[in-house]
């Protein structure tokens, strides 16, 4: 079945190749179709082109449907082409005539649209709560080895005194900065392209501001030229956020697997949670994080891919567009499992003590003794010639204590500012508010 069907019947080679793996990829937005036809009813109904009865009787077979999809029931059949044709097919089935009316005022194209933009608000939730439990890893990890001094290095070069405090608030507060950037997607998700039909309104008197409502959009897209040009650039302004979290994995990884050997040493995990080599017995690699690594790295290049895809059309719709889904899907769930593996893999971390005190580290703390004789009333230039020579001549010696205060310092991580500043983002995604929605459509 085909929504657009008349009489002619396309080729068999010409059916497979554009529809590809769409059947598959729909899957992923089953639930998000019968919620955004469940809205769509209910407004055609609120302008007379529905009676009540029809809407009871879709409305009904429609949360049935909705019902075999979160059981693993549903399925889109062979020769069917996509998940809108099998759920106007399966109402077709099972009540008649009224199954055929659901399609008024709408196109394919701005239903994929409704389904892609609440599949991304969904998903984009399940990133947020999964970064934000790995935010709560990294500031605990802070906290309970802010004691402990790490070597500071820029260049590869051992710089200046650090400590695992810092290196895990760091990434802590870097996904801070992920997390306003997951919020901007998000808000460019969650605004309702339906009525837009195929980009160029409907004679229908639909009442766009109603379904926005019912499917818990926090805005309408209001132009209809506008609202089919977000296909694609939706999706595009997610990945850039997906790609920041990411890029935050990423680089954290790369230290583990630094810090993890034998040349550094600084932190540990039990050989469970490493793997081995089939020549060298005594190998414990990371595994994980160099995996964790690499995917993060494919997922930073998804912005470009889409652009790639996207960049060369004008306005209206294209087949194009398709492949967009077949790239922001699987993101996701590459994402998601990265975040969760590192979150579990820090569970069991375990950080060296007393690394500083080894001999090759000692210079780490000359502008330590720089800045105090500054604080004694010697001019910077001088103080720093001083402790350069005294390094040249071996006569250095590293202060037993140092004292850092100011904010975002070894002694003053700043903790909870951060976590204030991470809550206050987290407040401002309307989660609840969809939930409801959600709710008060499936009554």
């Amino acid at each position: 079945m085909k929504l657009w069907a008349k009489n002619t019947d396309v080729q068999k080679e010409v059916e497979q190749f554009t529809v590809g793996n769409d059947r598959e990829l729909d899957m992923y937005l089953a639930p998000f179709d019968v919620l955004g036809s469940i809205a769509h009813i209910t407004m055609l109904e609120s302008i007379g082109l529905l009676s009540k009865d029809d809407l009871s009787t879709l409305k009904k077979e429609l949360v049935k449907i909705y019902g075999e999809i979160e059981k693993g029931e549903f399925k889109i059949e062979d020769g069917i082409e996509d998940v809108h044709s099998q759920v106007e097919y399966l109402l077709t089935q099972r009540i008649g005539e009224a199954g055929k009316k659901i399609h008024s005022g709408r196109s394919r194209n701005d239903q994929v649209l409704v389904d892609i933009k609440q599949y991304l608000r969904h998903e984009l939730k399940q990133i947020v709560f999964l970064a934000k439990q790995l935010f709560n890893t990294f500031q605990k990890l802070s906290e309970e080895h802010k004691k402990k001094l790490l070597p500071g290095y820029t260049h590869l070069q051992i710089a200046m005194p650090s400590s695992f405090g810092l290196w895990f608030g760091a990434y802590a507060e870097s996904l801070v900065d992920d997390m306003e950037l997951l919020l901007a997607a998000y808000k460019i998700a969650n605004k309702n392209p339906l009525g837009s039909a195929a980009g160029y309104g409907s004679s229908f008197p639909l009442n766009r501001t109603m379904t926005t409502k019912l499917l818990g959009f926090g805005a309408l897209n209001y132009n209809v030229v506008y609202a089919q040009m977000t296909r694609g650039k939706s999706e595009k302004v997610t990945s850039m956020a997906l790609a920041s979290v990411a890029a935050t994995l990423s680089k954290f990884a790369y230290d583990v697997c630094l810090y993890i050997s034998q040349n550094f040493g600084f932190i540990s995990f039990p050989d469970h949670l490493t793997t081995g080599s089939s020549i060298m017995p005594h190998k414990k690699n990371p595994d994980v994080f160099e995996l964790i690594r690499a995917k993060c790295n494919k997922l930073q290049g998804l912005p470009n891919d889409l652009t790639l895809l996207t960049n060369n059309l004008p306005s209206g719709y294209f087949r194009d567009m398709q492949i967009t889904k077949a790239l922001i899907i699987p993101a996701f769930e590459e994402l998601n499992d990265c975040l969760q593996i590192c979150n579990y893999m820090l569970q069991h971390i375990t950080c060296k003590e007393g690394i500083t005190r080894d001999e090759k580290y000692k210079y780490i703390f000359s502008v330590e003794v720089v800045n105090n004789q500054v604080l004694e009333g010697v001019p910077f230039r001088e103080a720093y010639k001083n402790v350069g020579l005294a390094i040249e001549d071996g006569n250095f010696e590293a202060p037993e204590t140092i004292n850092h205060t100011h904010e975002g310092s070894i002694g003053n991580l700043c903790t909870e500012e951060v976590k204030a500043e991470m809550e206050k983002i987290i407040a401002s995604f309307d989660f609840e508010r969809i939930e409801k929605a959600v709710k008060d459509l499936l009554k």
